[in-house]
């Protein structure tokens, strides 16, 4: 009999585990589509305005999909464009999504992206005017890791040693990196005898990292291809990412269970600060090449949203990168084409971050007491 009846329970936990999952895509996908149809009724209402367009164009709206679709996937350039744009929103996301795993929320990595780009560049400032490549690009790329590391082992500890929460710490420290950044540029990092604040261009530096496909597909994109299995092994193949999906499932069990939650809340904000970190110094490295003192980032509050649609799975957050990505990568044809801006691609995002939190609000509101004890952690990243 504990044959059929063991057979039994595996497929209901077999079905429930497929079910879960296929709510959790519908949700993000769900999301997406109505983004999409607000979107497309935002363009036709606006479209007026719009040079060349009467008012109340029904058909922009299509127009204006189809070339952001040509833009990120219709030629081999446009492909590594939308490589290129998803790799620091994967890698950050993995980073963000690492921290939802714990019941962490960390909305510092605007700053901890910027300090990896500034550890990136001080190490390929330290190496001199002629460096060896295969040198110089490693080096570069695990100080900017570092920096990032660092950024967020400040408020694992601080939240670990005071119970100071982690929303409070990073948003303040993300102004504290952010004038350290413009510090740097204009001070230490800045190009001797230059007439402006300028950092060196790293590609004259031998610290470029190669073009591997197409216009612009850098080798970054093999390090955020690379990072997604190494995530989803630790989280789900190792007895640390065990711990670390026990303390965010429930912190008080964890602690009686005897896992050092203390210890976790650090490594954690330290492992999401370095990801962060590294789509910096990737993004240094890989794109812009060159730091002003007004060098600045979307990208630590995008991966909110990347982490957010990707429910914290590993696999979910690179989805979510390379539809983020692919929609910056055909804005511009966007604009060329139709004539609708590219801050439509803001809009999108910010409309996705909407319908997901309403979402997450219409399921917990009915299992808490109030407002004030809502986490906007999703329940499929626990």
């Amino acid at each position: 009999m504990s044959g059929p009846v063991h057979a039994r329970q595996s497929r209901v936990v077999l079905g429930d585990w497929t079910r879960s999952i296929l709510s959790t895509v519908a949700e993000s996908v769900v999301a997406i589509l109505l983004a999409v149809v607000v979107g497309g009724i935002g363009i036709t209402v606006f479209s007026g305005l719009l040079p060349n367009h009467s008012a109340f164009d029904v058909g922009l709206p299509f127009a204006a999909y189809g070339a952001l679709w040509t833009g990120a996937v219709g030629s081999l350039n446009g492909l590594t464009s939308t490589l290129a744009y998803s790799t620091p929103l994967i890698l950050a996301g993995l980073g963000v999504g690492l921290g939802f795993k714990a019941g962490l929320f960390n909305i510092g990595g605007r700053g901890q992206f910027l300090m990896g780009a500034v550890g990136a560049m001080a190490a390929v400032t330290m190496m001199g005017t002629h460096p060896n490549s295969l040198v110089v690009i490693p080096l570069a790329l695990v100080v900017g890791t570092l920096f990032g590391t660092f950024a967020g082992f400040i408020p694992g500890a601080l939240k670990a040693v005071s119970g100071a929460h982690e929303v409070v710490t990073t948003i303040m420290l993300n102004y504290v990196f952010v004038f350290a950044t413009y510090w740097a540029i204009s001070g230490p990092l800045r190009l001797p005898n230059s007439p402006q604040s300028i950092t060196a261009d790293v590609s004259t530096r031998g610290a470029a990292l190669p073009i591997i496909l197409g216009r612009d597909g850098h080798a970054g994109i093999l390090l955020a291809l690379l990072a997604i299995p190494l995530i989803w092994f630790l989280l789900y193949r190792t007895t640390l990412g065990f711990e670390i999906r026990a303390a965010g499932a429930n912190a008080d069990a964890a602690r009686y269970a005897g896992m050092k939650t203390r210890q976790l809340i650090v490594l954690t904000m330290s492992i999401s600060g370095g990801l962060c970190g590294l789509a910096g110094a990737t993004t240094l490295l890989g794109v812009v090449h060159q730091m002003a003192p007004g060098y600045d980032t979307t990208i630590g509050f995008d991966a909110i949203t990347v982490a957010l649609l990707g429910r914290s799975n590993p696999i979910g957050v690179a989805l979510a990168g390379l539809l983020l990505g692919g929609m910056r990568a055909g804005a511009q044809t966007m604009q060329i084409q139709v004539g609708v801006p590219p801050e439509l691609v803001d809009a999108l995002q910010a409309i996705i971050l909407v319908f997901l939190v309403i979402n997450l609000l219409r399921r917990w509101l009915p299992t808490r007491t109030g407002f004030e004890s809502v986490a906007l952690v999703p329940e499929g990243a626990k």
